[in-house]
Formats: structure tokens, sequence, C-alpha cells
């Protein structure tokens, strides 16, 4: 199974997780210039930019601890872009937010971190 193949299984699998916790989808794999978001879903009144990340093994670095600056920079430039696209979901509050799936086939543990960074997080944004 390619890269790209394993990426969108372990996608498909957290927005059923996140499904199940009340959120809605609204895109998945986003893509513009800027870069690519993972999932936009809707939480009660909030529209949260979601970031997968999937290891077998957190020994040596977390999922979410993967998401430097210049990553936190990417997806908020993409957002915004996606918001541009959508004016219908421009006045909804944004926040990104990052769910680490981890353990063998990445079923093991999900760990959803919900406000994960800000775009005051993004300098240049």
């Amino acid at each position: 199974m390619t890269q790209r193949a394993v990426g969108q299984r372990i996608e498909g699998q957290v927005a059923k997780y996140l499904q199940r916790r009340g959120l809605q989808l609204i895109a998945r794999n986003y893509a513009c210039r800027f870069g690519e978001i993972d999932l936009v879903m809707r939480h009660h009144d909030i529209l949260a930019f979601i970031e997968v990340r999937g290891r077998a093994s957190t020994t040596f670095l977390a999922p979410a601890q993967s998401i430097d600056a210049r990553k936190q920079r990417r997806l908020a430039l993409t957002a915004g872009r996606f918001l541009q696209a959508h004016p219908q979901l421009a006045s909804f509050p944004a926040r990104f937010d990052v769910v680490s799936a981890t353990g063998p086939n990445y079923r093991t543990a999900y760990e959803w971190i919900q406000g994960a960074f800000s775009i005051d997080d993004c300098p240049g944004v």
C-alpha cells in the first residue's frame, strides 16, 4: 500500500472517530497552492481545520509535535484560501486541531487536540 493510500485510510478512520463525537464533515483533502488540509469539520458553531498525523509508534516524536511553525503557517494560509472559496462559512469562528492516530494499523489510540495552535502563532499570515 502506498504512503498516500495509508494516509487516506487514516484520515477516513479519524473522520469517523470525530463524527461519532458530533462533528460534521465539510471537506476532505482541501488543497490549494499553499498546501492541504486533511479535514474541515464543523463542531457545534466552530469550523475546525484538522491535521491528521499517524505514527506506528510515538517513541521518537509524537505526531502532534511534528507540526512545526512552517507547517502551521501553511495550514493557516490554506484555511484562509478555503474560507475565500466558501464565503458562507467565513462567519464561523475557526480553530486548528490535530488528531494523532498511533499504534498498529493506526487504530490503537486517537489523541484529539482541539485548538492545537492559533492563527496568532503563525507570523506573516
